[in-house]
């Protein structure tokens, strides 16, 4: 019998690991389909939550952070460009310039979710484009409002969001309810609410994962 899946994706738009993890399981639900279908759902997690809205240039940031030098980025940014071409995605040679706060793209994205399913999956690529692809600024409310129109949701009534405090509790909540869990890095994909994969794992993990969990094969994954 066909199995389906509950798959909450917890992650943020500035965490290239998200958007090479996302790829992978997205191939990864082509390769057990149609025995294995998932209904996805994004949950929101904040990588840098006090980061002001005109942002810090990325090295500074990354340097701080980490402790990295240059060629250290350079050598980690093109390690990440590799894995996210090999699943269709396309990060900047040069990496992002700055890094933004992500909070009112959550909020966007918790609205799309009560407004349709696909519609929030569609948010959420174009943020990973805009973000890392594009070189485009996240916590601009005009590139949020022009983003959520590309993804088939009113871009006036994503401005009236963004200019209010709409869904700035509910956001919040989500992030309290999944650090609460114990979930400090992303991405973190949670399936059936019982089984957790940490990190941008390879294709082949979550295909072996999705089979293992819908009973689709022998446990070979471990799963953290």
């Amino acid at each position: 019998m066909p199995s389906h899946l509950r798959i909450d994706f917890v992650s943020d738009i500035a965490c290239p690991w998200c958007a090479v993890g996302l790829g992978a399981l997205e191939a990864a639900l082509k390769r057990v389909a149609p025995e294995i279908t998932a209904e996805l759902h994004f949950q929101p997690f904040e990588l840098n939550p006090h980061m002001p809205r005109e942002g810090q240039d990325a090295f500074e940031h990354l340097h701080e952070k980490y402790g990295s030098t240059r060629e250290q980025q350079a050598q980690i940014r093109e390690t990440i460009r590799a894995r996210g071409a090999a699943v269709g995605f396309e990060f900047r040679r040069e990496g992002r310039s700055r890094v933004y706060n992500t909070f009112d793209a959550h909020r966007l994205l918790h609205w799309a979710a009560l407004e349709d399913a696909a519609k929030q999956v569609a948010l959420k690529k174009v943020l990973l484009k805009a973000c890392h692809t594009d070189g485009e600024n996240p916590s601009d409310p005009e590139v949020l409002a022009r983003l959520a129109g590309e993804a088939g949701l009113d871009p006036q009534r994503a401005r009236a969001i963004l200019g209010s405090d709409e869904y700035a509790a509910q956001t919040r909540e989500r992030e309290r309810l999944y650090t609460d869990a114990g979930i400090h890095s992303v991405p973190a994909i949670i399936i059936d609410n019982k089984h957790l994969i940490s990190g941008g794992q390879p294709v082949e993990v979550f295909e072996r994962a999705l089979r293992q969990i819908a009973g689709a094969a022998p446990a070979t994954t471990a799963l953290a």
